[in-house]
């Protein structure tokens, strides 16, 4: 267990046994030129990850399962940083599936130089009714906003924050790893410290890996609530990773109250956002593979930006208003 190898690939898991086998194996299949280990992350889950996971170390040497009690992502990152025994440190998660060459075309670009994060497209592919409609929701900008590795490009291109990737195991380090504070958006909070050690941040097209959207709308409204939530914390700390779109599903949740109190103003906006989507879930209809998918997309977006907004509005009466990030949107730095 004391030897090295190559990269050391880090998986949190929290009741994924619906993808965890499918995922494994294709970190298995990885085409590496190297050693790898898979290193599964297991935070006490409800469902049968566990015992597959066991099932899978026992069948593949290279694999190692560890416990996880606090649950919480960011732990089981750096739980599974200070057992990693890898040059390189990739974080796949459970519910993706990645390309065959995914860890070498990354460790390939990172031994270049000049970068310090490389990354592929998150490229959402839904696997049930409501996964594929929330994928196609992801496909459109009016459902990613300005996060660029959500979308396929034709060639490298820096960005703010990628999704999982790889770094060199001393670029973690240098930065402490993960921050425990940040039980989401904990990718974005350790690229914003990257940057302003003046890293860069890289996404390759080859790197493309299908994500698997929430199959249900009582999950998407959750998870994007605590993107909400933890984006007001992020605002805070690196007031330079707000954007403006940022504040767009915040001002339509507040919205809300004063259209029901016949404010015209907030009518109007209410208006103005629901002509948007129909026109947007119009548009996806060549895209879609049922009708009724681009038919239920109004729901799916509203089911992303109102609980973004209110998981935001939270954020501020719990960690404060960023006004350092807002000065900054204003123009007065």
């Amino acid at each position: 267990m004391q030897s090295r190898v190559d990269v050391s690939v880090l998986t949190p898991v929290l009741n994924e046994e619906a993808h965890i086998r499918e995922a494994a194996e294709a970190m298995r299949a990885q085409l590496f030129e190297g050693e790898l280990e898979l290193i599964f992350i297991d935070g006490h889950s409800d469902d049968s990850s566990a015992e597959i996971l066991a099932e899978l170390s026992r069948e593949d040497p290279r694999i190692r399962v560890l416990d996880n009690p606090s649950r919480r992502t960011p732990q089981a990152l750096n739980m599974g940083l200070r057992a990693a025994r890898g040059e390189f440190v990739a974080r796949m998660d459970a519910h993706t599936l990645y390309p065959p060459a995914y860890l070498q075309a990354g460790v390939e670009r990172l031994r270049r130089g000049g970068a310090e994060h490389v990354s592929g497209p998150q490229l959402a592919e839904g696997s049930g009714r409501w996964s594929r409609r929330v994928a196609l929701a992801l496909a459109s900008r009016f459902g990613t906003g300005g996060a660029n590795f959500r979308h396929l490009h034709q060639s490298e291109i820096e960005i703010e924050s990628g999704f999982t990737g790889i770094w060199r195991r001393s670029t973690l380090e240098e930065q402490g790893g993960w921050d425990e504070e940040w039980w989401n958006d904990q990718d974005s909070e350790l690229a914003a410290r990257i940057r302003k050690a003046g890293g860069r941040i890289v996404c390759l097209p080859e790197m493309g890996a299908r994500y698997v959207p929430r199959d249900s709308l009582q999950a998407l409204a959750r998870q994007y609530w605590r993107y909400g939530f933890y984006r007001a914390k992020t605002g805070g700390r690196h007031p330079e990773t707000m954007r403006h779109s940022h504040l767009l599903a915040p001002a339509l949740a507040l919205a809300v109250l004063p259209a029901l109190a016949g404010s015209r103003a907030a009518r109007a906006a209410l208006a103005a956002y629901a002509l948007t989507v129909l026109g947007v879930s119009a548009a996806t209809l060549p895209r879609a593979e049922d009708p009724g998918d681009a038919a239920a997309l109004p729901l799916v977006f509203a089911c992303m930006h109102f609980p973004w907004g209110l998981g935001f509005l939270a954020g501020l009466v719990r960690w404060g208003p960023p006004l350092a990030a807002f000065r900054r949107l204003a123009g007065l730095r």
